[in-house]
């Protein structure tokens, strides 16, 4: 870490060479072969995929976006060294502009703007609901810090606990500038309304993104199966 350190600052960096098979690895290197040159971190907690990218080696920006208030400040302490990574205002993002009521797990990263369904409640009665709040709503593709057109290939992660597909209906004004979906989906639906990883797929296959990379999410040890996993799908560069 020390050397890495030496090295960046004098404007280089270390980059793994041959094959890896560290899933997380795998999504730097994606992102460096997309050309990427900014990731939309929604979903952001405290910053726990923030740091993941760094530790592998992503040194590009970072827009992170996380609605809970007491999160939301650990999330902006875990940035405030890092002149790379910014974090946008507590809010939720959807399909439209508003305000939207946030059910409040305790646990952090299972809160939700659905309610949780029964399986959940079940197999996680760590997750249950603490109290619920409102936040502010709004739509990706109408939020000023993404109107400059200053980054022109994006990673959109969305990791937002069921309510996927509203933040890709928010965001279908900078489609043109996303090259990069990275999507939880559910292989065992945990909210009410959640969709499932076959309608995801179709999904990003409509949107014109296709399937380069499966990351393992939450595993129940209960059930002896994987619960969720993240989709990585990539838009290719039309040839000019």
């Amino acid at each position: 870490m020390v050397l890495r350190r030496l090295i960046r600052g004098l404007g280089y960096d270390l980059v793994r060479r041959g094959k890896s098979r560290d899933v997380h690895d795998q999504l730097v290197a994606a992102l460096h072969r997309h050309e990427v040159d900014a990731v939309l971190d929604v979903g952001a907690n405290s910053g726990q995929y923030g740091r993941r990218l760094r530790r592998h080696g992503w040194q590009g920006p970072i827009i992170s976006f996380e609605p809970q208030a007491d999160v939301h400040a650990r999330l902006l302490r875990q940035a405030r060294p890092d002149r790379s990574w910014i974090v946008a205002p507590p809010m939720a993002l959807g399909a439209e502009d508003g305000m939207a009521t946030l059910e409040r797990s305790a646990e952090s990263d299972m809160s939700s703007l659905l309610p949780q369904n029964p399986t959940l409640q079940k197999l996680s009665p760590s997750s249950a609901i603490v109290d619920r709040v409102e936040v502010p709503l709004r739509r990706l593709d109408g939020l000023s810090q993404l109107q400059d057109g200053r980054f022109a290939r994006m990673l959109l992660k969305i990791d937002v606990q069921g309510s996927e597909f509203d933040v890709l209906e928010g965001a279908k004004g900078l489609l043109g500038r996303i090259v990069g979906i990275q999507l939880e989906t559910a292989l065992v639906p945990l909210y009410v309304g959640e969709h499932g990883f076959r309608s995801a797929l179709e999904r990003l296959e409509d949107l014109g993104f296709d399937l380069h990379l499966l990351i393992p999410g939450y595993y129940e040890r209960k059930l002896g199966r994987q619960l969720q996993v993240d989709m990585v799908a990539f838009r290719e560069r039309v040839p000019g």
